[in-house]
């Protein structure tokens, strides 16, 4: 077993203040550039390097608060290249920060296959935690917070965003993802389709001045970005957890089918209800053969 080690605070060397080597995950502002803790401008002001996804964003924040640092790219195309040589520095005992351009590295981007490694060769490695759209969005939802699943971004594909909804369909849990801007409003109606009329909510622009959350249930959110068009910003969708009244709704295959097959025939009936509540073709076609009347000579 490796053991793991964790940086300390600011300690002094030769009479100047300096941060304990290892890498800092350094939480940055989603939006407002005020919302960074006295911890990680320390830290970012007296670190050897910070990893950044892009330079040029984080060249703007460390300018807004006066902070001269040295800035390397890590991101999904270049991280696999440069994390051996960043390692290496943490092992000759280097202070790196690790910033995303919003928020807390390693969601939704590759901070976490660093971090991964540098735990596995026992290097030290902190948190300096901070903002994050996840929390911030599940915070201001007023849906249930004890439990809660944060999946990432749905399928593009309304096939595929439907049967990754109905993965989910039976948490008990009230459900985080982040949704592109052009697809909130079909995205929202597949949902309440699959999930069942769940009270949700969609967070835009969080911290920001057009901040705005609008709570409703899921099909009424879907109407008003369908009559509206696409909002602007980024965006964070939160949906509540199944209740008695929700769960009645979900997707009941047995009626569906059975429904389908009155007019049309088993590939038909399949087809269709395959495209329209996004389940896999096997799944549907071995419950039609179930339901199909057997002939009157069999």
């Amino acid at each position: 077993m490796s053991r793991q080690q964790t940086p300390g605070s600011a300690t002094r060397s030769g009479g100047k203040n300096t941060v304990a080597p290892g890498l800092y995950v350094t939480a940055t502002p989603i939006g407002n550039s005020a919302d960074i803790s006295l911890r990680a401008l320390d830290v970012l002001a007296r670190a050897d390097l910070v990893l950044c996804e892009d330079t040029r964003v984080t060249a703007k924040l460390l300018a807004l608060h006066g902070i001269a640092a040295r800035t390397a790219p890590y991101h999904d195309h270049n991280a696999a290249k440069v994390r051996p040589e960043i390692l290496a520095r943490l092992d000759a005992g280097e202070t790196i920060a690790l910033v995303s351009d919003a928020g807390t590295p390693t969601v939704a981007d590759p901070g976490y296959k660093l971090i991964r490694e540098a735990v596995a060769r026992g290097l030290p490695v902190t948190t300096l935690p901070g903002p994050s759209a996840v929390i911030a969005a599940l915070t201001l939802a007023a849906l249930p917070t004890d439990r809660f699943l944060f999946a990432g971004f749905p399928p593009p594909k309304q096939s595929a965003r439907r049967a990754w909804y109905k993965g989910m369909a039976g948490l008990d849990a009230t459900l985080v993802f982040y949704e592109s801007p052009k697809r909130l409003a079909a995205s929202l109606a597949d949902a309440a389709l699959v999930l069942g009329d769940r009270p949700a909510a969609v967070a835009r622009e969080l911290t920001k001045m057009f901040e705005e959350v609008r709570r409703a249930p899921l099909s009424d959110l879907a109407g008003h970005y369908a009559e509206a068009g696409a909002p602007k910003g980024e965006i964070v969708v939160v949906v509540g957890p199944p209740d008695e009244k929700t769960a009645a709704r979900e997707i009941d295959l047995d009626g569906v089918l059975k429904s389908a097959l009155e007019t049309r025939s088993v590939k038909e009936a399949v087809a269709h209800v395959a495209a329209e509540t996004g389940l896999p073709r096997r799944e549907v076609y071995a419950r039609a053969l179930a339901l199909k009347p057997a002939k009157k000579n069999e």
